[in-house]
């Protein structure tokens, strides 16, 4: 994530801008309606091992995996963002991670939301990833499920890479479509290249989808439902980015330069909701 990255927006990854008394591990606190249809992705692939996955099965978020990015970043994280991000905005319902965009004030934002890393925990150099998701809906919301390359310290964005698996950006009738997308840095400036995929009826908030890539080291490939719709040959050098491990990252925007902000039509609380993440590479 993002069209619109800033070079500093990952600057400030575990700034905490404020501290509530709160305790996180009790999560946000709001029982919500898992959905009960869409797609199921299998635990097996010819030829590949399931190296990794999370199925969020405990009462907490497993911290061996995941830590949470809190406050507002720089510029609203490098795109005019408008959430707060905190840990009280997750919690684990049912087997099902839950991250919730809530319309609060808090931290000098009218809104909160949560944002959830693997960084310095978990991260990968190519594979198959699987990730079973609900999405939120409503003008100004952005989730997103996407990954960054593990030197991001030593060289920052956009030379360390960004792999978007999903991101939809909500309002104006654009629920049904999915964007994959990839950035990296081509002689000193930003460069990106993505893909979408529209849905013959409904939306991506309707029912559970599944978002995969498949990666290697002579590509990246997009898919819904295991149906593929973008592609990118990452053979050239210039694209050497992707030829390294990444970690992932979870979250809801809300605002920000792409999605527009919230207006009189959006309702809070929302969710996405997070069945599994599978991580498969070949035997």
């Amino acid at each position: 994530m993002k069209n619109l990255f800033l070079l500093s927006i990952m600057a400030f990854f575990g700034l905490s801008a404020c501290v509530s008394n709160e305790d996180p591990k009790k999560g946000s606190g709001d029982l919500v309606t898992i959905p009960t249809q869409g797609l199921t992705s299998p635990t097996t692939y010819p030829g590949m091992t399931l190296l990794w996955s999370d199925e969020f099965d405990g009462a907490t978020l497993n911290q061996a995996n995941w830590s949470h990015e809190t406050g507002n970043g720089q510029n609203g994280w490098g795109n005019n963002e408008l959430q707060f991000y905190r840990p009280q905005n997750t919690s684990i319902q049912n087997g099902h991670l839950v991250i919730t965009a809530k319309k609060e004030a808090f931290g000098g934002r009218e809104y909160t939301s949560s944002r959830i890393i693997t960084k310095g925990k978990q991260q990968f150099r190519y594979g198959r990833v699987d990730i079973r998701a609900s999405l939120p809906k409503g003008q100004g919301i952005w989730p997103a499920l996407w990954m960054l390359g593990s030197n991001f310290d030593t060289v920052s964005w956009p030379a360390c890479g960004e792999i978007d698996i999903m991101e939809m950006i909500g309002g104006n009738g654009r629920e049904n479509t999915v964007h994959g997308t990839v950035h990296w840095e081509h002689d000193g400036k930003h460069a990106e290249f993505g893909g979408k995929y529209t849905l013959g009826s409904g939306t991506l908030s309707d029912k559970f989808h599944v978002y995969s890539i498949i990666w290697d080291d002579k590509s990246i490939r997009w898919l819904i439902d295991n149906k593929q719709y973008h592609v990118i040959d990452t053979t050239p050098t210039q694209l050497d980015e992707f030829r390294r491990s990444f970690f992932f990252i979870f979250n809801i925007a809300v605002g920000g330069n792409w999605p527009g902000s919230p207006d009189a039509t959006s309702t809070f609380p929302q969710h996405m909701i997070v069945d599994y993440v599978r991580v498969f590479q070949n035997n």
